[in-house]
C-alpha cells in the first residue's frame, strides 16, 4: 500500500477540523511496544526525563512517526512538506497520579497569535494500553479554536459519562495509539486510578508551505456537516478551514451587517469568532466592520483578536485596512495586523515593504508575529531574506526561532543567511538551535555550506543511545 492509501477522507479531514484531534493506530508488533515501555521505564528511573533528547536516547521511536499511518495523516493536515519539531518529551503518569488542569500548551513560557488554521500538529504516542482509568489525555472537542475554555461539542451519551466532569474525552486506545492534535486544542492528562504506570511521547510536526491545493483524498467541494454541526455557531470556522486546507482563498458568505456590527463586540468568544468570520466574507462591508474593530482605542483586545482574524480569512481586500493597521500606536494591533497579513501567504506579497521596516519595532509582541509573517508570505526574498536574518538576532527569544523558522521556509532563497544560520547554532536559547538546524536541512541542497555546516554540527552534538552510565563505552 502506498501512502496515498492512509491519506484523510473527507470524513475524517471534517472530524479533525471539527474536533481537533484524531486518533491512529501504527501497524507495528506488540512486541516493539513492549520494548519501548520497558525500556522508558528504566531510563526514567535510572537517568531521569531525557526531555528534548528522547528521541537519540529512543530512537526506535522514530518508526511510530515513519509509520504509514501516521505519515499519511501529517501530510493530509500539513501538506508533504511538514518537519519534526525539535520540542518533543516523554510524559510520564504514575500509579495514583492526579493528571492535570486543563490547558492549551505555551510555546517554552513565549505566547503568540495561536493560529486557527492548521501549521503545527502534536502527536502523542502510547507504548501501553490507555483506557480511560490509566489516565490518558483528555481534550475537549472543537475547542482549538478559542482562548477561553469554550464548552465541548454535544457529545453522545457514551462519551460524555467517560469524563466525570462532562466536559470532555480521553482520546486514546490500545498500545500503539497516536493521537494527532491541534497544537491550540485545549487537553489534560486525566488521573490514574491503576497501579499502572502510564507513559505518552509528545512530539511535534510543523507545517512549511501554505496550502496551494487539498492533500488529503478530497471529493466533496464543501464540507460535509450533518444538519445539526450545519447551524453550530461554529460552522463558519469550519467551512473556511476546509477550504483553506485545500489552497482555496475564496471565501463568501451572508449576513446583516449591522447585526453582525453589533456582535463583533459581544462578551462570548464563540459569537465574536462566528461573526468576524463570517464579516470576513461580506467583502468591503464586513472589511470595513473589521476595520473599526481591529483599530478601536478601547481596551477591547478580545475584539482586536476577533478582527485580525475576521482580516485573515477577507482576503486581498483587507489588505489596505491592515497595513494601515501597520502604523498605529497599539502594539496589539500592529502585531494582530501582522499576524493577519501572515495568514494570508503570498496574497499579502504587496505589503512586505511596509512589513520588512518594522524589524526595529519596540515590541517584543510585534516583531514576533512578523518573523512569522514573512516566512508564510515567503514573497520578495530581496527583503525579506534580509529582514529575517536581521530578526535572527534579535533580543526576543521567540523571534529569533521564528526567524529561524522563517528562513527555513525561504529554502534555496535564503542562501545568503547561512553564516547567520550558523552562528545561530550556538544561540543560548535551544529553539534558536533546534530550528537552524532545521533551516540549514532545507538549504542544503542549494548550498554545500549549509549542508557542511550542519554536518559538523551533527558530528559534536551527536548522541550515541547505548551509552549510559553503566556502558561507557
Amino acid at each position: 500500500m502506498g501512502l496515498d492509501d492512509f491519506l484523510f477522507d473527507d470524513a475524517a479531514m471534517r472530524d479533525f477540523i471539527v474536533k481537533g484531534y484524531c486518533v491512529l493506530k501504527v501497524d507495528l508488533p506488540p512486541a516493539f511496544h513492549e520494548q519501548v515501555f520497558e525500556k522508558t521505564k528504566k531510563i526514567l528511573a535510572e537517568e531521569g526525563n531525557p526531555g528534548n533528547n528522547i528521541l537519540p536516547r529512543l530512537p526506535e521511536v522514530q518508526e511510530v512517526f515513519d509509520a504509514p499511518a501516521v505519515r499519511g495523516a501529517l501530510t493530509s493536515i500539513l501538506g508533504s512538506s511538514y518537519v519534526m519539531h525539535v520540542h518533543r518529551f516523554a510524559h510520564p503518569n504514575g500509579p495514583g497520579g492526579k493528571g492535570g488542569g486543563w490547558h492549551k500548551d505555551s510555546y517554552w513560557g513565549y505566547s503568540k497569535v495561536r493560529d486557527h488554521h492548521p501549521r503545527w500538529i502534536m502527536a502523542m504516542y502510547y507504548p501501553q494500553d490507555a483506557p480511560v482509568e490509566i489516565g490518558p489525555t483528555g481534550a475537549i472537542p472543537g475547542s482549538q479554536y478559542y482562548e477561553s475554555r469554550v464548552a465541548t461539542l454535544p457529545l453522545r451519551d457514551e462519551e460524555a459519562a467517560l469524563d466525570p466532569d462532562g466536559i470532555g474525552l480521553p482520546v486514546a486506545g490500545e498500545a500503539g495509539s497516536v493521537i494527532l492534535i491541534h497544537f491550540d486544542l485545549w487537553h489534560r492528562a486525566f488521573p490514574n486510578h491503576t497501579d499502572k504506570e502510564r507513559y505518552m511521547f509528545k512530539f511535534q510536526f510543523t507545517r512549511l508551505d501554505e496550502p496551494t491545493e487539498a492533500h488529503w483524498n478530497r471529493k466533496s467541494a464543501e464540507i460535509p456537516l450533518s444538519a445539526e454541526l450545519a447551524d453550530n455557531p461554529r460552522s463558519p470556522l469550519w467551512r473556511q478551514m476546509w477550504h483553506w486546507l485545500a489552497g482555496e482563498t475564496a471565501w463568501e458568505t451572508t449576513g446583516d451587517a449591522e447585526a453582525l456590527k453589533t456582535a463583533l463586540w459581544d462578551s462570548s468568544e464563540e459569537t465574536r469568532l462566528s461573526v468576524a468570520y463570517t464579516l470576513g466574507g461580506l467583502g468591503a462591508v464586513g472589511v470595513a466592520i473589521l476595520r473599526e474593530g481591529l483599530l478601536h482605542d478601547g481596551e477591547r483586545d478580545e475584539v482586536r483578536r476577533a478582527a485580525c482574524y475576521g482580516l485573515s480569512v477577507a482576503g486581498v481586500s483587507a489588505l489596505a485596512a491592515l497595513t494601515e493597521a501597520l502604523a498605529s500606536e497599539s502594539e496589539r494591533t500592529r502585531g494582530f495586523a501582522i499576524y493577519a497579513l501572515g495568514d494570508l501567504g503570498v496574497r499579502a506579497a504587496e505589503a512586505i515593504p511596509a512589513l520588512t521596516a518594522l524589524t526595529d519595532d519596540p515590541s517584543a509582541f510585534v516583531r514576533r508575529q512578523l518573523a512569522d509573517a514573512l516566512g508564510q508570505i515567503k514573497s520578495q526574498p530581496e527583503l525579506s531574506v534580509p529582514a529575517l536574518t536581521c530578526l535572527l538576532k534579535d533580543t526576543d527569544g521567540q523571534t529569533r526561532f521564528n526567524a529561524a523558522y522563517g528562513l527555513a521556509k525561504f529554502r534555496e532563497k535564503a542562501v545568503s543567511a547561512v553564516p547567520a544560520l550558523a552562528e545561530a547554532l550556538t544561540d543560548d536559547n535551544r529553539y534558536v538551535r533546534g530550528h537552524a538546524t532545521i533551516a540549514l536541512e532545507q538549504l542544503g541542497s542549494a548550498s554545500p555550506v549549509a549542508l557542511k555546516t550542519l554536518l559538523h554540527h551533527f558530528q559534536t552534538t551527536r548522541w550515541c543511545p547505548i551509552t549510559t552510565r553503566e556502558s561507557t563505552f
